[in-house]
């Protein structure tokens, strides 16, 4: 039985999905600017919600803190780079294949 994990790494701006602590897939994201950085610790995932609406993209997965997410976007460019007010932003087709895999409750680490 797979036992899934994230880690954001915020230096290299990649998500990394890990399989009993086995990197298995890993995506570019982009991370929360300067003045409204992503935060660091460890997080699990709440709730997951497709087609959320706004500037989230195609999938919304909530985080155990409160209104920070990793989630879609409508803005392609903007992966790779400090631009969201802390969210983690993933191409759509990414969040899609990610939010396929992993459960609610799924471990967040989110470092620098």
């Amino acid at each position: 039985m797979p036992i899934y994990r994230i880690i954001v790494d915020l230096t290299q701006r990649m998500l990394y999905l890990l399989d009993n602590d086995i990197v298995i897939r890993g995506f570019p994201v982009g991370i929360g600017k300067m003045l409204t950085q992503s935060p660091l610790g460890e997080f699990t995932i709440i709730n997951k919600q497709p087609d959320p609406g706004g500037p989230f993209g195609v999938f919304w997965m909530g985080l155990s803190k409160p209104h920070y997410g990793i989630h879609g976007n409508n803005d392609p460019s903007s992966i790779g780079h400090e631009v969201s007010h802390g969210c983690i932003r993933m191409y759509n087709e990414d969040v899609l294949a990610l939010a396929a895999i992993v459960p609610i409750g799924t471990r967040v680490t989110i470092r620098n």
